[in-house]
């Protein structure tokens, strides 16, 4: 539950939901996720200028980090098909900051609204939307992944489709916990007085007033949403290949990982540290909420 002296009337404008996002230099933890998260970002924004070698280049099998080649150096090593996992990495880290954000934002946008009006409304209409998110939420997580993706089939679309179905009701039942408390504020009575519509009443009298709870999950639900993504690819669900998937090249090379162990380490420290940064982020947004 937020505390009574969070849940002021926001009135101002839609850039003050990121207003916890600015005051990130006040904990340690923040700027180390957000320092993290930002690596990763540049990284894959430059992956163009920082790879050595294409990322589906055959060069050569089993090269050790530090390997001299035509000019050139494999810095992390090369996988058993000669390809450059420095490269590799680079631009997996484009097909992750690409998909995960997006599925992550497919799911508030069914999310939020359905879990505003659950909150708003109560009655049946609170019953109906609660009992079709608790039957959702009712099955395993991956089990419902690994169904859905191999009905559809494996595609970046698919991905993003099966993550939104099944983290939406999550998201929902989120929103409307937060919305219950908050539509119980005098401000948010006194905008029913004054007659406002519902889309405002929801737009700017709660959503702005529960920013911060969704702030935190988000950054959580990001994270979970990369683990998705890394196991979906490593069961051989992922992205089809030869797209550089951090998921898929371990599932390529996990047969191998024992006797040249570079192959999975690093796809591993990068999906961990990705996961790392936005958990650390998660946790500064909500120490930052405490001390409001």
């Amino acid at each position: 539950m937020l505390p009574a002296r969070t849940l002021q009337p926001s009135p101002a404008g839609w850039w003050r939901f990121l207003t916890p996002i600015d005051q990130l230099r006040k904990t340690w933890m923040g700027l180390l996720g957000a320092g993290l998260v930002l690596f990763w970002v540049l990284a894959a924004l430059l992956a163009p200028l920082l790879a050595t070698f294409p990322p589906n280049a055959t060069l050569v099998p089993f090269s050790p980090p530090g390997t001299a080649f035509a000019g050139g150096k494999f810095w992390l090593g090369t996988d058993h098909l000669g390809r450059d996992i420095l490269s590799r990495l680079l631009y997996g880290a484009r097909t992750v900051l690409f998909y995960a954000p997006l599925a992550t934002a497919c799911a508030y946008s069914v999310g939020i609204p359905l879990g505003l009006i659950a909150g708003y409304k109560g009655g049946w209409v609170d019953e109906v939307l609660s009992r079709l998110s608790d039957i959702i939420l009712s099955f395993p997580v991956l089990v419902l992944y690994i169904i859905i993706i191999a009905t559809v089939g494996a595609s970046g679309v698919n991905i993003v489709l099966a993550i939104t179905f099944a983290s939406a009701p999550g998201v929902m039942r989120l929103v409307r916990g937060l919305a219950l408390e908050v539509c119980q504020r005098d401000y948010v009575a006194a905008a029913q007085t004054r007659g406002e519509a519902l889309l405002y009443l929801l737009g700017v009298e709660v959503l702005p007033n529960i920013k911060g709870p969704l702030l935190v999950d988000a950054c959580l639900r990001l994270g979970y949403v990369i683990i998705t993504i890394g196991v979906l690819g490593f069961l051989g669900l992922g992205l089809p290949p030869p797209s550089p998937d951090w998921g898929s090249m371990l599932n390529e090379t996990r047969t191998m990982a024992q006797a040249f162990p570079w192959m999975a380490l690093f796809p591993c420290l990068a999906i961990a540290s990705l996961v790392l940064g936005f958990n650390l982020l998660a946790d500064g947004l909500r120490d930052l909420e405490r001390q409001r």
